[in-house]
């Protein structure tokens, strides 16, 4: 390898990383170095990486594996090749082998059931070793696979991803720079980059057999088998990332599906947000007098336009002595108080036993929250969180509409027939999108953040000030609300004891705090549960009043 001319001509880094992990090398050695050419090692990913017309790089996701991104020439989308430390053991057929005799330790197996993974691991790899001989020499027994040190690390690599992880998809959900996995049906799967967009794996399904054998075996590893009376699935992954499955062609056309939405284990902060230009830091300023002050707030958008990611970082300006109970189909959302009552839907193929959000809600409205947050409002609970508002309970939620206007239709409409009069207890719309910048790339902004003020009943007719907007010809936030709101002004300065004559001054602590919201992005004060506890510490010795 040393004295390869390929090796030679590679950079130092990347010469050390294909010293150390030969199926690595191995992979280089048989890139077409017209077509492909050499990619740069980049141990960490940074969003300055991405060029206007081509990408090739290579960086580590762990546990050996490392990821091959760059541009193929004719394809709308770059290439995503996982380059995995099993390379040769996946042709040899040696694992069917060892399924073959997996058999024979069903008992071991069995006992481990429901155990923590790290118990399940060790079991794995325990009978892996029994199964396999690295000795080289005597005749081979019926029972045992002769393998060399190099091909049983292999197979433990194989054994752990396909029983315990998800099988050739392990490598896309361990990469932290990964958001969405989705197999649209036979052929490839693709996936969206934080940084590079949609790209296309170097994984497909050629044939709807081996597609539907692989949703099977996804959905039994999540406890939630599809079955053709039963064909979709949603849920979430032991990680919390969400999953979709769809089994079958008769209700899918181009074969089974899904899509798994990446969970992120620390999410992202208002700060994190504030600094990736989704919104400003008067904008947070604004929200946090707002939510502080219990003002009813819904974020609303289109479908992975960061609605949930934007509750949960809002949910650090709910005053943090406040008992929050969250309600959710699938759980996503994330709290940072230690208050804290987190309930999930229960779906049952009879329904006999199912618990619905309506239930969750109604449950909720007995256990006396400060503040109730509704993952996602689709139908009937739609119009409880609305009675709750009108008892005195603040609420949060998301909710699929591009507008405030289409906002209020859908609110209105079957199924979930809020009434007319009841809508202006809303108070604030936040609309988010995934937008196309002034630079060409896509991000994700607050198109607007609204106050609700009040429905006419003789016009049929509701009105709302839009206080924050985005300008998309320079991607910067405009203010038409300074010194122009109705809740800030006339509702948040008066519950904070202003004397009406002084209510103006709220934009004064507005720009206070959107100064100190500055200074601790400044000084990298920006974790998601960091920062809760640098504000409630604030609160609390009077900083951020």
């Amino acid at each position: 390898m040393a004295y390869s001319p390929l090796f030679q001509s590679l950079e130092p880094d990347i010469q050390e990383q294909a010293f150390l992990n030969v199926h690595l090398w191995n992979y280089l050695e048989g890139l077409d170095p017209e077509e492909v050419g050499v990619p740069e090692f980049v141990p960490r990913l940074s969003k300055n990486l991405k060029g206007d017309s081509s990408n090739n790089f290579l960086y580590p996701v762990g546990n050996k594996v490392f990821i091959h991104l760059y541009t193929a020439e004719g394809e709308a989308r770059d290439r995503y090749i996982a380059i995995e430390p099993a390379n040769s053991v996946m042709k040899s057929g040696l694992m069917d082998e060892v399924d073959e005799r997996l058999i024979d330790y069903v008992d071991e197996l069995q006992a481990v059931v429901g155990e923590e993974k790290e118990k399940r691991e060790e079991v794995l790899t325990g009978i892996l070793e029994k199964i396999c001989d690295t000795s080289g020499g005597g005749k081979k027994k019926r029972s045992v696979v002769k393998v060399t040190p190099d091909e049983l690390e292999q197979l433990k690599y194989l054994m752990l991803r396909d029983k315990e992880g998800m099988g050739a998809i392990q490598p896309l959900v361990s990469d932290p720079y990964i958001e969405d996995v989705s197999c649209s049906g036979v052929g490839s799967v693709f996936v969206e980059h934080k940084i590079f967009g949609g790209l296309t794996a170097g994984i497909s399904f050629d044939s709807t057999d081996e597609l539907d054998q692989f949703v099977i075996k996804l959905s039994e590893k999540i406890g939630r088998p599809v079955t053709v009376r039963n064909p979709i699935v949603d849920s979430t992954l032991p990680d919390g990332s969400r999953i979709n499955i769809v089994y079958g062609d008769d209700v899918s056309r181009r074969g089974s599906n899904f899509t798994i939405r990446k969970f992120q284990a620390t999410p992202f902060s208002i700060l994190d947000l504030v600094n990736s230009g989704t919104l400003s830091f008067e904008m947070a300023s604004y929200l946090s007098l707002m939510l502080g002050a219990g003002m009813n707030t819904f974020v609303s958008g289109e479908t992975a336009s960061g609605k949930t990611t934007m509750l949960n970082a809002i949910s650090t300006f709910i005053p943090p002595a406040s008992k929050i109970v969250s309600i959710e189909d699938t759980p996503e959302l994330q709290v940072p108080h230690p208050n804290w009552t987190r309930e999930v839907v229960r779906n049952t193929s009879d329904g006999s036993s199912s618990v619905t959000m309506f239930d969750l809600l109604r449950a909720a409205l007995r256990q006396r929250p400060n503040e109730i947050i509704i993952g996602e409002i689709r139908g009937e609970e739609g119009a409880i969180a609305f009675q709750a508002m009108q008892t005195g309970h603040s609420c949060m939620a998301t909710f699929h509409a591009s507008s405030v206007e289409r906002l209020i239709q859908r609110m209105t409409g079957h199924p979930i027939n809020v009434p007319k009069t009841y809508v202006d207890n809303l108070n604030l719309v936040i609309i988010m999108s995934a937008v196309r910048l002034p630079n060409g790339s896509t991000g994700r902004r607050v198109l607007s953040i609204n106050e609700v003020i009040e429905y006419d009943t003789e016009t049929d007719s509701f009105g709302f000030i839009e206080v924050f907007r985005w300008d998309p010809s320079t991607d910067t936030f405009e203010f038409p609300g300074y010194m122009n709101t109705n809740l800030l002004e006339h509702v948040v300065a008066e519950r904070r004891g202003m004397p009406p004559r002084e209510h103006r001054q709220i934009y004064k602590l507005l720009d206070d705090r959107a100064n100190i919201l500055r200074n601790l992005s400044e000084q990298e004060t920006t974790n998601f549960y960091e920062l809760h506890n640098v504000l409630t510490q604030a609160v609390r010795e009077g900083l951020f009043r």
